[in-house]
């Protein structure tokens, strides 16, 4: 009975209390004693009762809304990471670079060598010793042992040590060479010998990542392994020539921001699908007095290295054409000191003697202007119309000598390289 009394007293109150209230208008606080009565109500019933959640009072400019609470919000984040073009895509992208490049040095760097290039010298006995002048790098690219080098690394070398990174080492006999394209071949023997595979250098496109593997400082501990892009393709670069001789054309290179450094030269330019598009050769120079280029190294194409191989273990040889001149880009001075108005073109510096040039009748001081009607923008130019032609062909080259336009065919010689 006193527990129903007890209900019926808070009953009235309850009532009376939303009776004064209502006629007030005060719904907000009608609220709070809702409320407050059905705390009281529990203490007395003894009911334990959930409180009730309210809603913040919106602006009068929309009703308010309460939105569900969004499930596995850590499953959205993940695929947010991988969604291109959202903060987050760099993390899963570098992971996934750092993964394909760990498998192209696990899968490449084994085939990949240090040539040792060791020659003799003379101490003040006149007594001959051998001394290791340089290190290169080269990849082994069949399963006859065949290796795939630069003829820089191997040039002026007695005997050349070829050094895996499984710990073995060989004597290496040199196959042949080619300076006019800085490449050479050499051969090792032995068993299980691992063996890296060429690609096709024509499928690259600007922008692919590569990696670029070789023995750079000769440091030891095996090849170092470095990555970058392609950064050009098609470039046309000279190497450094002696104080009589120019360095060698290369054509069709692949210029690459994957560091290169001194001991990288011969070695490999991979793709991330692990084949070999290119041999690591120079990087580039001083872009004027005192400041260094970054970032632009250049490799030969495979697909230009791979025809100069072939005829080098057929025959250990390579037959270039070759115009019997020397020569360098006409500039304003030396157009200047010859009483020209022409801007581009060559100079004859010299002319082979006995070479077919001669006969021809080329002079030294000659401007050629261009080839079978092609204009020759620079000494490059000239060098690759050469180089697209075999012995025995004939161009005809415009010349300028004097104040005269002549016009001069040219048979081109045989220049071979053992």
């Amino acid at each position: 009975m006193k527990a129903l009394h007890t209900r019926s007293k808070w009953a009235l109150t309850l009532i009376l209390f939303l009776l004064i209230l209502s006629l007030a208008g005060c719904t907000a606080i009608v609220s709070d004693v809702e409320l407050v009565a059905t705390q009281m109500k529990a203490e007395v019933t003894g009911t334990p009762t959930a409180v009730p959640v309210t809603v913040p009072a919106a602006t009068a400019l929309a009703p308010a809304t309460v939105t569900p609470p969004t499930a596995a919000p850590v499953a959205t984040a993940a695929i947010t990471a991988t969604t291109p073009g959202t903060s987050n895509a760099g993390t899963a992208d570098q992971m996934s670079l750092a993964t394909a490049v760990r498998t192209v040095a696990e899968i490449v760097k084994p085939a990949v060598v240090q040539i040792t290039n060791e020659q003799t010298q003379f101490d003040l006995y006149n007594q001959p010793y051998t001394v290791p002048a340089g290190v290169g790098s080269g990849v082994i690219y069949d399963a006859q042992g065949h290796i795939l080098t630069n003829d820089h690394v191997v040039e002026g070398a007695q005997q050349l040590i070829v050094s895996l990174p499984d710990g073995r080492s060989f004597q290496a006999k040199l196959v042949g060479a080619d300076p006019q394209t800085d490449l050479a071949v050499l051969q090792i023997k032995g068993s299980n010998l691992p063996v890296a595979q060429l690609g096709d250098s024509h499928q690259l496109q600007v922008g692919d990542w590569v990696v670029a593997i070789g023995n750079a400082l000769a440091l030891s501990g095996g090849p170092t392994v470095t990555v970058g892009v392609v950064s050009a393709l098609g470039r046309t670069v000279q190497e450094p020539g002696g104080f009589t001789t120019q360095g060698p054309y290369l054509f069709d290179a692949i210029q690459t921001s994957a560091p290169i450094n001194p001991g990288n030269s011969g070695g490999p330019l991979v793709t991330l699908s692990g084949q070999v598009v290119g041999i690591n050769t120079l990087v580039a120079g001083q872009a004027e007095p005192g400041v260094q280029a970054q970032g632009i190294g250049f490799a030969i194409a495979i697909n230009s290295a791979k025809p100069i191989a072939d005829q080098l273990v057929a025959t250990g040889k390579v037959v270039h054409p070759s115009l019997g001149i020397l020569y360098v880009a006409l500039n304003p001075a030396i157009a200047a000191q010859l009483g020209i108005n022409q801007t581009t073109g060559v100079v004859v510096v010299r002319v082979i003697s006995g070479s077919l040039a001669t006969a021809a009748g080329l002079r030294r001081g000659d401007v050629i202007t261009a080839v079978d009607n092609v204009p020759i923008p620079d000494d490059s130019a000239l060098a690759q119309i050469v180089n697209q032609h075999k012995p025995g062909d004939i161009l005809t080259l415009t010349v300028l000598r004097g104040g005269q336009t002549l016009t001069i065919k040219v048979t081109l010689d045989q220049a071979s390289t053992a």
